[in-house]
């Protein structure tokens, strides 16, 4: 806390405790005058006797007193009243609720007045009562909790919604409506749900107001909301000073007014709203539950009263439509009423109120409570002085039957009465009305378990807990003037100032923006595009431009946008860059422009180079290649070498043979001819990849050889940090700052210059002779710098940073979230390249220079080709390889002699075969036959099987048996 909330706590403090002293200087001659007004609903029962040092009563008293306090001529106290005298005789006759004890109201008037109802609240505890239904004034609850606190007194306020009163410091205070708490973040919800940024509070300057007005401003900060002012009138203002304080505000940007106030006194605002003209289309009018409390008062309201309110929008409290609520209604007209023909919500909470007082006291009985009030010993001794202190006595289970209540649960005639540990009733929800004709209708609800919704609450709080923005949702709104579109909510003040807008004073680049003799002052691409946007609002946007900087250099483009955060003016148009540091202070508006850091450098020709013809392809790609070429070349020879004689021969012949077609096929010159199937499929495939990779070799030398090559000794921003040169900065740039800051490149080496021609010369006189070795700056400046020097200098490396331009404003403007959507329109209709082409038509230069690596092709280009050719390898050995198998088992090759032994054996034994072991040398023996010779072996190999077996059947012996 601060010390000036501090300060005020500590006269609120003083104020309060200087009003009780009065009172109790007042209270003794009033006992005297006998003022004391005691209205009852029966006959007083007898006064209980007072025995030693208190007054005590049996466990189940006859008469049980309870007090209630508010105004009766008032627009709460005209239906409060009938409700509590209704209330108070269904309790006494319900069997079911203290049975032998009746119920006895006192009641207090106000009379509108916080010292009278001081005054009249001390009174009223005077009687010894259980429980205080009241007061309906915020202000009257803050003194009278202290006094309730003191007695130990619950107070049952159905009135008192100010969301303070439910702090720790009050413990006895307990609300029987809703806080305010919940029908300010209503509001909020409801700010959010149309685009509101700002509203203005109009509130009477009271607890009442000022303390729901503070929450308000929470509930809309949450919502990235403010408001923008805070229009106060004490609580006995007239119609003209009202009048003269909406004078004030009409000359303000805000249209969207949050009415804050009695519902007694409220229609003064409206009434002198309607007299200055604004009440029609553009103004937002939000109203709290104050003003449905006073429309439901009435049967037919007045159509003048109506007619002030037209399009306003209201929250009233949700009341939900039950049987107890239609039973109340019908039997409203037998009622005592003063002139309320109707009643509002308020009149459904004094009603539970009593109830509740009254079931807490059935359930206090039940627990063993009694009634017994002692007399405090700090108030007897009045150091002689006249005031009957002694009267006020404390009720010695006010603890317990405050407990009593705060657990409670029953559904009264508002809903659910039950309390949450806050002490605020459950399932807080209003109704969201809008007024229009000559009644009111329901646009939707609200809720904090939903937000917004056209669902009831009591649907919505048996669902899942939503508050996510997409899920609010409210019918179609009538607003002021008639127009169903949503207003804008703002407009630009009223008040004859044009907007003042900050515009970079240049003395370089000036097609960017530059001073003009001509109307409006100012010239160049960033005017025109400002200008552009404007044409696209939907309304008028008075203006003034204001040159920023003294025309001998450039700017600080920083402290421009310092003075706009500072109120100095209210925008910077030029070619401002959205930095991270400028978005914390301002509001930036769509880029309009791309922007980034770039090195431009001197530039010149490559030389050649005798080797150039292997620049097209990187070292790995060279060698991937190479070793292709001989991995097909070894693979179509083991495919080809069994059936094609080309490929056959002494070792050193087929070596020669596999190198000599493999690099053959690079210029499809091979003389070999494939004749199996498998090696024909190898070498297609390879020839499509050699065919691609040829072009590819092709295209990327030509370029190499044919195009200018430039080349620099500064390849980008790394370059110059390593390095210890002299850098270029264009004066008033960001950029001085970001190579200090974020690069930490030390100032020493920074040179400012101010236009393309210092630019041009410090390049030209380079390091060593006063120059710089780059320039680092934005690209839009470069772009048109190179332009204008036909291309004699280059970027170099990557542009290093990403941002744009924009047209800064003050934090919340709706001016920049507008401008926004005109230059996204801009953008698409093409107006913006128009524009951009009127005023940087510049010659088409090469941005970077040619990167010798960037221009090789690498194995990354081809690994997809290479990867095919293998798999086609692959599959081919795998095929040739598996039929040589199938082959060797079947074949037994001719003149072994181990195998000719194996066959011996086998003929003395033909019980056993013997298994055959052959060596590797044998297998490669057996592929290096030909592939007709071996079909011709297994051909002849059936034959001999059988006359083998004929043979051996012919010298087998005969014998006998």
């Amino acid at each position: 806390m601060s010390s000036m909330e501090a300060v005020l706590d500590m006269k609120v403090f003083l104020t309060i405790r200087t009003v009780i002293l009065l009172i109790f200087c007042l209270w003794a001659p009033i006992q005297v005058m006998g003022q004391t007004q005691n209205v009852t609903v029966s006959p007083s029962s007898p006064p209980v006797g007072r025995t030693g040092n208190g007054t005590v009563s049996a466990s189940r008293p006859r008469v049980v007193n309870i007090g209630a306090l508010f105004t009766y001529d008032s627009v709460i106290g005209r239906s409060a009243r009938p409700a509590i005298l209704a209330a108070v005789d269904d309790v006494n006759k319900d069997s079911r609720i203290l049975k032998d004890t009746k119920l006895n109201v006192v009641f207090h008037d106000t009379n509108c007045s916080g010292f009278l109802g001081t005054v009249e609240a001390l009174q009223l505890i005077e009687n010894d009562v259980v429980a205080a239904i009241g007061p309906q004034s915020s202000g009257i609850s803050h003194v009278i909790s202290h006094v309730v606190n003191e007695l130990q007194v619950p107070l049952l306020s159905f009135g008192s919604t100010d969301p303070t009163l439910s702090a720790l410091q009050y413990p006895y205070f307990v609300r029987t409506t809703q806080s305010d708490y919940f029908q300010m973040y209503a509001i909020a919800d409801l700010v959010e749900h149309y685009g509101w940024r700002e509203v203005i509070a109009i509130f009477v300057d009271d607890d009442y107001g000022r303390n729901g007005i503070s929450v308000l401003g929470d509930a809309l900060a949450k919502k990235r909301a403010k408001i923008s002012y805070k229009a106060a009138y004490t609580p006995g203002a007239s119609k003209a000073e009202i009048g003269d304080l909406l004078v004030g505000v009409n000359l303000m940007e805000s249209r969207v007014y949050v009415v804050h106030v009695n519902p007694d006194t409220g229609l003064k605002v409206f009434s002198a709203a309607k007299s200055l003209g604004m009440m029609g289309s553009g103004y937002v009018w939000i109203a709290m539950d104050w003003l449905p409390s006073f429309l439901d008062s009435f049967q037919a309201p007045n159509p003048d009263t109506m007619n002030l309110l037209q399009g306003v929008v209201a929250l009233r409290h949700h009341t939900p439509d039950s049987d107890l609520k239609k039973q109340f209604t019908s039997r409203w007209n037998k009622l005592e009423h003063d002139g309320s023909l109707q009643f509002n919500s308020y009149a459904l909470y004094a009603y539970d109120s009593v109830w509740l007082a009254a079931c807490a006291l059935e359930v206090y009985f039940s627990e063993g409570g009694t009634i017994s009030f002692s007399s405090d010993p700090r108030l007897r001794n009045t150091n002689r002085s006249a005031l009957n202190l002694a009267s006020l006595s404390i009720f010695d289970g006010g603890r317990q039957y405050l407990q009593t209540i705060l657990r409670m649960n029953f559904t009264g005639l508002s809903g659910r009465i039950q309390f949450d540990p806050d002490k605020n009733l459950v399932h807080p929800a209003y109704d969201v009305l809008n007024i229009g004709g000559t009644s009111s209708r329901r646009v939707g609800y609200w809720t904090n378990h939903s937000g917004l919704s056209i669902v009831a609450p009591e649907i919505v709080y048996t669902k899942p807990r939503n508050t996510s923005s997409s899920n609010q949702q409210l019918y179609s709104i009538i607003w002021p003037g008639e127009i169903t579109d949503t207003p804008r909510g703002w407009v630009f003040p009223n008040n004859g100032k044009p907007l003042r807008i900050a515009v970079p004073n240049r003395i370089g680049y000036k097609s960017f923006v530059a001073k003009d003799k001509n109307p409006p002052g100012v010239r160049g691409f960033c005017i025109d595009v400002f200008e552009a946007a404007l044409n696209l609002l939907p309304y008028p946007v008075p203006r003034t431009y204001i040159l920023f900087g003294d025309g001998k250099r450039n700017p600080e483009y920083s402290e421009l946008v310092n003075q706009v955060a500072e109120n100095k003016f209210d925008a910077a148009v030029g070619d401002v860059t959205i930095t991270t540091n400028r978005t914390k202070i301002v509001d930036f508006t769509q880029p309009y422009m791309e922007s980034g850091l770039v090195v431009v450098a001197p530039v010149k020709e490559a030389k050649t180079n005798p080797w150039a013809f292997l620049k097209p392809f990187t070292l790995s790609m060279w060698i991937v290649t190479a070793g292709f070429f001989l991995f097909v070349g070894a693979v179509v020879w083991i495919l080809e070498h069994r059936i094609n004689h080309e490929f056959r021969g002494p070792p050193r012949k087929q070596l020669i043979t596999i190198f000599w077609f493999s690099f053959s096929t690079m210029f499809f010159s091979h003389r070999e001819n494939t004749v199996s199937t498998l090696g024909r499929f190898v070498l297609i495939i390879w020839l499509f990849v050699v065919l691609i990779i040829n072009s590819s070799y092709t295209a990327s030398l030509t370029s190499i050889l044919t195009v200018q090559q430039l080349t620099s000794r500064i390849e980008g921003i790394d370059t110059l940090i390593s390095s210890n040169d002299r850098i270029g900065i264009q004066d008033g740039s960001f950029a001085w700052k970001y190579l200090v800051n974020e690069l930490n490149i030390a100032e020493s080496r920074l040179v400012k210059l101010k236009n393309q021609e210092d630019y041009a010369e410090a390049l030209r006189l380079g390091p060593k002779a006063g120059g710089v070795a780059a320039i680092v700056d934005e690209l839009p400046y470069i772009e048109f710098f190179m332009s204008s020097t036909k291309c004699q200098y280059r970027t170099v490396g990557q542009e290093f940073t990403k941002s744009g331009w924009g047209f800064a404003f003050q934090r919340d403007s709706p001016l920049a979230v507008d401008l926004s959507t005109a230059i996204l329109q801009l953008s698409e209709n093409g107006d913006l390249q128009k524009l951009r082409s009127k005023w940087l038509s510049t010659q088409e230069c090469s941005m970077q220079l040619n990167e010798e690596d960037a221009n090789r092709l690498s194995l990354t280009s081809f690994w997809g080709l290479f990867l095919i050719s293998a798999i086609a390898c692959f599959i081919a050995l795998t095929l040739f390889f598996g039929r040589i198998c199938c082959q060797y088992r079947r074949f037994v090759p001719d003149g072994d002699p181990e195998a000719d032994v194996e066959e011996i054996e086998s003929a003395g034994a033909r019980t056993k075969r013997a298994s055959r072991s052959t060596s590797f040398k044998d297998f490669k023996d057996f592929v290096d036959k030909k592939e007709a010779e071996i079909k011709h072996k297994l051909k002849k190999r059936p034959s001999d099987s059988k006359s083998q077996a004929s043979s051996s059947t012919d010298e087998q012996p005969i014998t006998g048996p």
